[in-house]
């Protein structure tokens, strides 16, 4: 199986021969917020910065409430996009560090521990994008 991103559409082409499937990059961002919540990640919003940014069309901000289901919630995402075909571009930080991104090119997956998130305050800062969801 290879995977291609190619202007805010990820292709996954399959080894049977003539089968690919195109994902939108909203659609990997909707999947990471699913698995996100399957985690029960605190307070997650999805932010089309399509406007306001040029390095990724979509973020997704969470939260966990410990080291713990902040490890959970990154694991889980990976998981669930990894069983769609879908693999990060690159990944940064560390549980104890309290904030975990992975990077799928279009889409960016931040999580947070609670007061990481609110000292970044990523969603005032890219206040300008257009809210696509939050549930608290």
């Amino acid at each position: 199986m290879q995977l291609y991103n190619y202007h805010g559409y990820v292709i996954i082409l399959s080894t049977k021969v003539g089968e690919a499937r195109i994902l939108e990059g909203i659609e990997v961002a909707r999947r990471a917020v699913e698995a996100a919540g399957e985690r029960q990640a605190g307070d997650i919003v999805l932010l089309d910065t399509r406007k306001v940014c040029s390095f990724a069309d979509y973020f997704v901000i969470c939260n966990g409430e410990s080291e713990r289901q902040i490890r959970a919630i990154f694991e889980e995402v990976e998981h669930s996009l990894k069983k769609e075909g879908i693999l990060p571009i690159h990944h940064e930080g560390t549980v104890d560090s309290g904030w975990l991104l992975l990077d799928y090119g279009d889409v960016i997956v931040h999580i947070f521990s609670i007061s990481e998130r609110e000292f970044y305050q990523l969603d005032r800062l890219w206040g300008q994008a257009d809210l696509v969801l939050r549930i608290q």
